[in-house]
């Protein structure tokens, strides 16, 4: 897939840089995919960690102002959205509440830093949900997300190029 939208964006750096951005805002595929992914590309190891880190950033601030107002929208909908929107909403309160509601911004860091890869949930998009969901402060949920987003890349950002030097160089 994302030899398709290099492809589409050009067989470039600034190609493969956009590429990493675009795939980075995706829920799921986030930093510990797409940072090793733009090294595969060619980017280098800084610029492929700032096009991931900016594109898992950039939906955050949305999510966390309209996420409540989406779950309230497709419940009115169908029941069936409304079952979706419910699990999401039950998924994300008791991820929350169980991670980070004594100290909403470590808990919220911590959430976020940690980067496990191949597990979708633990990234900048689920924290801004959860945020969201439980109506924390938006320069406390921001400010958390942005910090341990920064850290998880540099956690990524060093495996990879310990991989690269491993079997590479």
């Amino acid at each position: 897939m994302i030899e398709r939208v290099t492809y589409f964006l050009g067989q470039s750096i600034i190609g493969s840089a956009a590429a990493v951005f675009i795939l980075s805002m995706a829920p799921g595929i986030g930093l510990s995919l797409m940072i090793p992914m733009g090294v595969y590309l060619g980017l280098p190891l800084p610029l492929s960690a700032l096009a991931s880190i900016l594109g898992n950033l950039a939906p955050v601030p949305i999510v966390i102002i309209f996420i409540s107002r989406i779950f309230k929208w497709m419940r009115t909908k169908s029941k069936f959205l409304a079952k979706i929107a419910d699990k999401f909403e039950e998924k994300s309160k008791s991820r929350g509440e169980t991670r980070y509601r004594r100290g909403e911004f470590l808990g919220l860091l911590i959430f976020v830093a940690v980067p496990i890869p191949f597990i979708p949930g633990t990234g900048a998009f689920t924290a801004a949900m959860i945020a969201g969901v439980l109506n924390t402060r938006m320069k406390t949920a921001i400010t958390a997300i942005v910090i341990g987003t920064v850290i998880s890349a540099t956690f990524v950002a060093l495996a990879t190029h310990g991989l690269r030097v491993m079997f590479f160089y």
